[in-house]
């Protein structure tokens, strides 16, 4: 929600204009131009596109040119893409930012969800029309972050001629189980994200905001995107379509993936190592959803150097050495304390030749009738658990989509069953996904299974150091659900998200199992029990996937740069530090059973048109009693102060259900100086399909 911009003397050069901002940094004095096109697509709809190009450029010269194509309103971005692109430009590349159809100032209507067929052929068409302009080499990379990063692999997917490389950052190419609508086969409880840039996506481009009847048709009207992934909430057709799970030989496109260990979009890392034939390089740090070189938490490292070495050789021709380097680099995470606002991951870099890395062995931790966990089978046992929906909202909200540093376990704990091995002896490593393998049942239709893995300090403090959830519905299949048959027992397997930890010695590692991890998760609407199966064939364990000491060999990276920052323009409020809502208040009624949970964030930032702010407040709502009865609602609003009038843009979502179905309203309406312009609202009731 930071978006940072300034726009300085506007010139028309050759037909475009352009803008030769002013740029100020520690060692960085250079000016850098951006030139405003406009890039027509068969159907006559004009995406609009800003060119970097760097200082001093010859516009005779031809480049190769490097693409972020994304809905995020590119003329708000302006500052943050001149920080972020002067490295590329600096290493001889054009680098150029595309605002879909339907978004920023882009024509056409609002692209209708994510990735859609309409979004990547006009992505083909636009890497074509790159290709083929005077200042370029016919050579095109791609790059981004999260959005950015799946539409990089999706368009790899394509295979256009003109694609020669990619570097995807916090990305994934499963899109059913592993993005922020659903995880785990589970719906995200509100979709809160997607809530908001529905509403941003409504809004007229910048600077004018011309609120027309064009305006009005093509995007205030336009039906939330929410809906549409509401209707989706099995496995199938949908999803495949840009999902390269399955269908991994259609990549032949050399790419780069950098991801994070507090981010949620980390399992694709080890499964495009493996699966991928085309040429695959790979990096994991300490970071949450951001750019590694000014990345949360700590350290940081200049990840465009690397990328610039993987365009340089496919882009350019270049023998970089980096094809001569091992394949995956792997930040190895050592013990750190439960802290959401932990500034520093301690830990070491460690080159890894691939994926699946041979010595790592699969050792099974076996759950106990006393509540022990060893490596030693157990004796025979039943353990019982009733249903708490309202787990996770103790521990102080939900950690995104397993990512984020999560608060203390201790909370949820109280309400799952855990267990506990003895104190370590030894430090001992882990890389990979952790198997859970349970023998479970449940007295509903309807059940889900948490597991979570923690590290318990010897002061008592708990660390979440991976996690997963299940769908007991698809525990056959996820395009073809079933209902659970109360008092049954099945086998689950369970792969928790892809982890790194070292346990220290004098800690315990321990294992706690639910069936709810609200709010980041809806919960299942029955009261119910569940059991688990300790001991004998099927008996409750985790394997591990533990990493033998032995040599190492550490890559090099280089420190981040400092980039050069575009003056004119004022952070006012930057909101978490997060980017999201965080949840600033916890009720729990003990005697109703009822959890209440207020998230909250704001924004503001001034531009040369004027001020945006930002207002965003989630209440999240579900009951132990009555779990049916469980409830989102957002509130919206972006303020935009203009110099001749103010405009309110506001958006109220309230998405709630009972045992059968889901509601789902949208209300939306937007005010100058105070006064109502226009509204629209939306309402839709849709069946639970196994949810």
């Amino acid at each position: 929600m930071k978006k940072l911009i300034l726009i300085a003397g506007l010139l028309l050069v050759g037909g475009y204009f352009s803008y030769i901002p002013n740029a100020s940094s520690a060692n960085h004095h250079n000016k850098i131009e951006i030139t405003e096109v406009s890039i027509t697509m068969p159907d006559g709809i004009r995406l609009a596109a800003d060119i970097y190009w760097p200082a001093g450029a010859d516009k005779k010269d031809r480049f190769p040119i490097l693409l972020e194509y994304l809905p995020y309103r590119k003329d708000e971005n302006r500052a943050r893409n001149y920080s972020l692109y002067s490295y590329f430009l600096e290493h001889g590349y054009l680098v150029v930012r595309v605002d879909m159809r339907g978004t920023g100032n882009s024509e056409g209507i609002t692209i209708p969800y994510e990735y859609s067929d309409i979004e990547l052929d006009d992505g083909e068409e636009v890497i074509d029309w790159l290709s083929q302009q005077e200042w370029s080499t016919g050579s095109v990379g791609m790059f981004g972050i999260s959005w950015g990063g799946f539409n990089s692999i999706q368009m790899a997917m394509r295979n256009p001629p003109a694609l020669k490389a990619f570097v995807a950052l916090m990305a994934t190419e499963y899109l059913y189980q592993e993005d922020v609508h659903y995880m785990d086969g589970i719906m995200v409880a509100g979709d809160s994200w997607m809530m908001s840039n529905d509403l941003y996506n409504s809004l007229p481009g910048a600077p004018d905001f011309k609120m027309d009847e064009e305006w009005l048709r093509n995007r205030f009207n336009v039906e939330p995107s929410v809906y549409t992934y509401m209707r989706q909430q099995r496995d199938g057709a949908f999803w495949d379509r840009a999902s390269a799970r399955g269908q991994y030989e259609k990549i032949r496109v050399p790419g780069y993936h950098i991801g994070g260990w507090y981010d949620g979009y980390r399992n694709s890392l080890p499964r495009m190592l493996e699966n991928v034939q085309a040429p695959v390089k790979a990096m994991i740090g300490p970071w949450d959803h951001y750019f590694p070189h000014n990345a949360w938490p700590k350290p940081q490292i200049e990840w465009r150097h690397e990328a610039v070495r993987w365009f340089d050789q496919w882009l350019k021709g270049e023998d970089t050495g980096i094809l001569k380097e091992p394949a995956f680099a792997v930040y190895v995470r050592n013990y750190h304390p439960p802290d959401p606002d932990l500034d520093q991951v301690h830990g070491y870099w460690r080159w890894e030749d691939g994926w699946p890395i041979e010595r790592i062995e699969n050792h099974s931790w076996y759950a106990h009738a006393d509540h022990s966990l060893s490596t030693e089978p157990a004796g025979n046992a039943t353990h019982s658990m009733t249903y708490k929906p309202s787990i996770g909202l103790e521990g102080g909200g939900p950690t995104m989509w397993w990512g984020s540093i999560a608060p203390d376990q201790q909370p949820m704990d109280e309400y799952s069953l855990v267990y506990d091995s003895e104190i370590l002896d030894a430090p001992l490593e882990i890389l990979g996904r952790p198997i859970a393998k349970l023998h479970v049942s449940a007295d509903a239709p309807r059940a889900n299974w948490v597991v979570r893995i923690s590290d318990v300090a010897p002061d008592g403090q708990v660390t979440q150091v991976a996690g997963a959830a299940f769908n007991g519905t698809h525990r056959i299949s996820a395009r073809e659900p079933s209902d659970i048959v109360p008092g049954d027992e099945f086998n689950l397997n369970i792969n928790l998200h892809f982890t790194s930890w070292v346990f220290p010695k004098d800690h315990r590692i321990r294992i706690a199992i639910s069936n709810a991890q609200w709010p980041m998760l809806w919960p299942t609407p029955m009261k119910m029990k569940s059991t688990l199966e300790i001991g004998g064939k099927n008996g409750a364990r985790i394997d591990l996937p533990e990493v033998p000491p032995g040599e190492e060999y550490t890559p090099n990276f280089k420190e981040p740069s400092t980039s050069p920052i575009l003056s004119g323009y004022e952070v006012i409020d930057s909101g978490n530090i997060s980017g999201y809502a965080a949840i600033n208040s916890i009720q729990h009624d003990p005697d109703t059973g009822e959890a209440f949970g207020v998230a909250t964030n704001t924004g503001a930032t001034q531009y040369p048109w004027g001020i945006e702010r930002f207002e965003e407040e989630i209440e999240h709502r579900t009951s132990d009693e009555n779990p049916a009865y469980t409830s989102v609602v957002g509130r919206y609003k972006i303020t935009e102060e203009l110099k001749d009038r103010t405009l309110d843009f506001e958006q109220n979502v309230e998405f709630k259900s009972d045992e059968d179905n889901f509601y789902l309203t949208f209300h939306r309406w937007v005010s100058v100086n105070g006064e109502l312009y226009k509204e629209k609202a939306w309402q839709e009731v849709i069946p639970r399909d196994f949810q």
